[in-house]
């Protein structure tokens, strides 16, 4: 009886801390504003704080979000980032905001993932073509075309992209569920990492003569972030 009680137990304590580490752990303070100096700060999820007393509202402030980038990239978008690297104030808090910038006839947010954050965008101008892939085994693309005012959902880790199908430039303010959500596009990833991944490998994941895989190593991968 008592094996059964321990095992009832561990089996509970081993689901209860399968969510305890799932997320960032929750602030036990107001605030803890990040700072770069070590030699009075102390190491708070992955930052270190200062004393709160000296805290300022610039720690909590970012400004520019209302002003339009230049999209002539490659890939036509720029993102806009205000996260614990601009505003101090956010660690802890498991938030952060961008703005994205889309060039007009095909401005492209390429496909990616936030590995440690889901994601809302908001269309401010422009029309976007939006969507996300499942995971495996289904691999379901659901999409949807946005205009100004419509809000749609990234869930967290998966693979997503917005495309400007619109004549007009476009552009739209993102919520995400971090305070440095992370960003890893699929491309530059698997064709632009140091040191490259081997080109057998990839033909082989991607059923592709080895000279494709070859020059898609060979080009240079614009990061819009």
């Amino acid at each position: 009886m008592k094996r059964v009680h321990f095992l009832a137990t561990f089996v509970f304590l081993a689901f209860a801390a399968s969510f305890a580490f799932a997320f960032d752990p929750s602030p036990l303070q107001d605030f803890c504003v990040a700072i770069n100096d070590t030699k009075d700060g102390v190491f708070v999820n992955g930052r270190f704080c200062k004393d709160p007393k000296l805290a300022t509202a610039n720690d909590f402030f970012f400004s520019g979000l209302n002003i339009a980038r230049d999209t002539s990239n490659p890939v036509g978008s720029v993102v806009t980032q205000a996260n614990v690297a601009q505003i101090p104030g956010l660690n802890t808090l498991g938030i952060s905001v961008v703005r994205i910038d889309y060039a007009p006839y095909g401005g492209l947010n390429p496909p990616h993932t936030h590995p440690r954050a889901t994601e809302v965008i908001t269309v401010l101008e422009g029309t976007l073509y939006v969507g996300f892939v499942t995971s495996n085994p289904d691999n379901r693309l659901i999409t949807k075309v946005l205009k100004p005012g419509d809000v749609f959902v990234f869930p967290f880790g998966l693979i997503h992209f917005q495309f400007n199908v619109g004549k007009t430039k476009a552009s739209a303010i993102s919520a995400l569920s971090s305070q440095n959500p992370g960003v890893i596009t699929i491309a530059n990833a698997v064709f632009g990492s140091t040191p490259p991944i081997r080109s057998d490998v990839l033909a082989k994941a991607f059923q592709v003569d080895k000279k494709i895989v070859d020059y898609l190593q060979k080009q240079l991968w614009y990061d819009n972030n």
